[in-house]
């Protein structure tokens, strides 16, 4: 389940200082708002440029996600890939039997703690310029996780058609849960796997060597005969031509439709008996049984399903990487988006406190009557909606209308 978060920042007034501020919602929260998180989100002086590019900026990264914009990709776009790397993560525990421990990233920790990596976005450069790297780099790890998962359900499809085949129910050790990836790639599940009537299915897998016989004059043959009608062909088996071997049949295996016979008989009377079989409404299977080729199908199977553990855990491995990746990218746009919008609303040199609180939603409005009474008299009444006689915001970009900056994100 999803949790809401607001990242905000409030203004700094004349000789006043953030950590002053901090102090006073702290105490405001624990005393109004006592169930309501906060969190301090330390966010370094980033290079502001010029008003046109800040305003720009602003514009993109806080527009409604109903029009195709930076803001689209930016913020709906690393959240929504944070989202399908960690359920990609869920999914390959759930298939592999993990207890979902080793996820270590968390989204209130790293707020706490958050720290602006200066080596891989340095202060000095433009918003924007940062901004487009976290573009570059949350795409990159999308394609990754696209081509990853489908070369991993690509071994899983092929383990799964020879498992139809060979044994017509997937056992729990060679297949997967059938789930709907993150994107949009069916793996398979031992559980939503439907039995495969003998009528069809490989019998390799069923035969053993001491089950047939192959001289120059004798040959077994492989009966599917109706689970209802095993007596009938018990009974008449050995009368359906005259070169049969009498007490010959074998029952090797039974399902909820069909059971397989062997028969031996003589090899110049096999294409009599199957014409005698068909008129009983018995089956004989095209089977020739090659221990070579026996032992190939199952060089195969192992491989694959050796293969498909290697996939697995490497996937998941580098799931845990991409998802802190991600994670950490997403909280630099978040300081980036809170930089930006700050500058606009209380104006330069850069004085503000930035903040992440989720309070639950009985106590929103109260939090909301917090944040606000930190604003300056003046700038509460301009920030007021139209409704009340104030002028909106410049790119509220939320429904509503705050005299401080924030804006929401959601944390699986």
């Amino acid at each position: 389940m999803a949790t809401r978060y607001w990242v905000a920042s409030l203004p700094v007034g004349q000789g006043g200082s953030a950590s002053s501020v901090w102090t006073r919602l702290q105490e405001s929260i624990s005393k109004q708002a006592f169930d309501t998180s906060l969190y301090r989100f330390n966010i370094p002086n980033l290079r502001v440029g010029t008003l046109d590019l800040l305003l720009s900026l602003s514009d993109d990264l806080s527009k409604a996600s109903s029009s195709p914009t930076l803001a689209d990709f930016a913020s709906n776009f690393i959240e929504g890939v944070s989202h399908k790397i960690r359920r990609q993560i869920e999914e390959l525990e759930r298939v592999s039997g993990v207890v979902s421990s080793s996820l270590t990233v968390d989204g209130v920790y790293d707020f706490f703690r958050f720290v602006w990596d200066e080596a891989k976005y340095p202060t000095m450069s433009p918003l924007k310029e940062i901004v487009d790297g976290i573009h570059v780099q949350i795409a990159k790890i999308e394609d990754d996780l696209k081509v990853r998962v489908a070369e991993y359900s690509n071994v899983r499809s092929q383990l799964n058609a020879i498992n139809r085949k060979q044994a017509g129910r997937m056992n729990s050790t060679s297949a997967g849960v059938l789930i709907e990836c993150c994107c949009g790639i069916v793996l398979a599940s031992p559980f939503a796997m439907n039995s495969i009537s003998l009528a069809v299915r490989d019998l390799s897998n069923l035969v053993k060597p001491e089950d047939v016989v192959s001289s120059e004059h004798l040959t077994t043959l492989l009966a599917v005969v109706s689970k209802y009608s095993q007596k009938d062909w018990l009974s008449s088996y050995e009368s359906l031509t005259s070169y049969v071997v009498p007490r010959s049949s074998k029952k090797l295996h039974e399902d909820n439709e069909y059971a397989l016979y062997t028969v031996t008989l003589f090899s110049r009377d096999v294409d009599n008996f199957k014409t005698k079989a068909r008129e009983r409404n018995f089956q004989v299977r095209d089977f020739e049984y090659n221990p070579e080729t026996q032992d190939s199908r199952k060089q195969e199977l192992e491989k694959l399903m050796q293969d498909q553990e290697t996939m697995r855990s490497s996937l998941l491995q580098w799931c845990y990487t991409s998802y802190g990746e991600v994670f950490s990218s997403w909280m630099h746009f978040c300081a980036v988006r809170v930089f930006s919008e700050s500058i606009l609303r209380y104006g330069l040199p850069p004085s503000f406190l930035s903040v992440v609180l989720s309070p639950p939603v009985k106590s929103e409005k109260k939090v909301r009557s917090i944040l606000e009474g930190m604003c300056s008299n003046s700038n509460s009444t301009f920030w007021k909606t139209e409704d009340e006689g104030g002028v909106v915001g410049l790119g509220a970009g939320e429904a509503d209308a705050h005299p401080y900056v924030s804006f929401t994100i959601n944390l699986i």
